[in-house]
């Protein structure tokens, strides 16, 4: 927190009052996704402001925040590819609450932002989505004559079944596997909310190798708990996983891009497909609440684990006979398979 502090006053008054923004929020319990998601962006807009001379909050008007706006739109990554407007909504959002949280707290004497309109959302359907074949394909990727092989597969294998986010994934706890219950306990998901998820057979049985024949001899003291670790013996950085798993998408050389939330966008339409109720699907997921879900049902595990057994290809170490498949509305399908879409800008532009 002192070090935060520090660095934020390089900024000036903006970077103190930003300061001051980040501990309310702490002390109204957002989660610390959400704060270091907060403090990311407000820190791309003060380097902006930094390069203009602008210190002071008093100093940034309607016309400012307008030209941000338009320098993100225009702005491109290292790679000379455009900002997602997912990402340009998200990092324009930040600044836009940080300003309207100065102005009810009487810092400044009005809102500039109070009129700026965010970018609209584009709803679109996932890019790339991947076939059984291909999902087989890149699982038998990794050596598992290696250590690092074996835990490459193990965590393949539990995004492929669970369809968890990566950051759901690299908080995972050795405890949060539940072998007996063949299911998963996702702790603090986003909106901090835990959820009780599936896993199938397959995924548990290179999840139990990893256990007993990697990680015991690659964790390093104090052990934090944290299921799948580094070669440095401590938990992944959330980047450092999208490598992994983009690496093994990009040698399948199947013509598709992605990493990890590839395989949350396919478990997610092969459910789907195999006919699966959306609400299990959005269950599984953790989202809160689809535009096409008027009441959101809760589903107990224990439905949604016959679901998961029923309609997910992996679920089972054999072949899985094909059953009736029960009607799912396009509608419902193309609302679930674009919200997961949005989502997966935060992979697209991690590296901006």
């Amino acid at each position: 927190m002192a070090r935060q502090l520090r660095e934020l006053a390089s900024y000036g008054t903006l970077g103190t009052r930003a300061a001051e923004f980040l501990d309310m929020r702490r002390a109204k319990h957002f989660s610390p996704g959400t704060i270091e998601w907060n403090e990311g962006n407000l820190r791309a807009f003060f380097n902006w402001c930094e390069e203009r001379s602008l210190r002071n909050p008093t100093e940034i008007t309607r016309p400012i925040l307008e030209r941000y706006q338009r320098w993100l739109f225009y702005y491109r990554t290292k790679l000379g590819k455009p900002l997602t407007i997912a990402s340009q909504h998200k990092r324009l959002a930040a600044v836009l609450a940080f300003f309207k949280w100065m102005a009810r707290s009487n810092m400044i004497l009005f809102n500039p932002a109070s009129e700026i309109d965010l970018p609209r959302l584009d709803r679109r359907l996932p890019r790339d989505v991947l076939t059984i074949a291909e999902v087989e394909h890149i699982l038998s990727l990794p050596d598992v004559t290696k250590p690092s092989g074996i835990r490459d597969r193990a965590m393949l294998e539990t995004l492929y079944s669970t369809g968890i986010r990566r950051s759901e994934l690299v908080r995972l706890g050795i405890y949060d596997v539940q072998p007996e219950a063949g299911t998963l306990m996702v702790r603090l998901g986003k909106g901090r909310k835990d959820r009780v998820v599936p896993i199938g057979e397959r995924a548990l049985s290179w999840i139990e190798k990893y256990l007993v024949e990697v990680r015991p001899h690659e964790v390093v003291e104090p052990d934090e708990g944290v299921l799948f670790i580094s070669h440095l013996g401590n938990a992944f950085m959330p980047h450092s996983l999208t490598d992994i798993v983009r690496g093994y998408i990009e040698a399948a050389k199947i013509g598709k891009v992605g990493s990890c939330h590839l395989f949350r966008h396919t478990m997610a339409t092969l459910m789907l497909e195999s006919g699966a109720d959306i609400r299990f699907i959005q269950a599984m997921l953790g989202h809160a609440s689809l535009e096409t879900t008027s009441i959101y049902t809760l589903v107990s595990i224990k439905k949604l684990k016959e679901v998961h057994e029923l309609t997910h290809p992996g679920a089972h170490l054999g072949r899985r006979e094909s059953g009736q498949k029960p009607a799912v509305s396009e509608k419902d399908a193309e609302e679930l398979l674009s919200t997961l879409a949005a989502e997966s800008s935060e992979e697209e532009d991690e590296r901006v």
